[in-house]
């Protein structure tokens, strides 16, 4: 099977979306990333990411009820599939091992 390719800021998105879970809406989704990562993100940017993510299966979405605070409108609330899940297990797993080829006398001289 083809390894799913993410780019770093899909791969944050992607992230946003699994840790929000049913609240993962593009507004939060760029609130949040603004807030954890201190790296400010426009909104159409974190839309059309996800609107890319959508298209290569990782996430899902749908429309949430109407709500006051939103004069009526309703909001798209993403989730990650398993396709998403497994494209950021296998993330994870790259970065590990590339980690683990760094000596410990490198990681330590950069104090980390």
């Amino acid at each position: 099977m083809k390894r799913a390719f993410l780019g770093e800021l899909e791969e944050v998105v992607l992230l946003t979306v699994a840790a929000l879970q049913e609240a993962a809406y593009c507004a939060l989704i760029t609130q949040t990333i603004d807030q954890q990562m201190a790296r400010s993100i426009s909104f159409p940017t974190v839309h059309t990411t996800l609107q890319r993510l959508e298209e290569k299966g990782f996430v899902s979405s749908l429309m949430g009820g109407a709500t006051t605070e939103r004069g009526g409108r309703q909001k798209r609330l993403f989730t990650v599939t398993a396709a998403g899940q497994r494209a950021l297990i296998e993330c994870r797993q790259m970065r590990s091992q590339l980690w683990d080829q760094i000596p410990n006398q490198i990681i330590q001289l950069w104090g980390a």
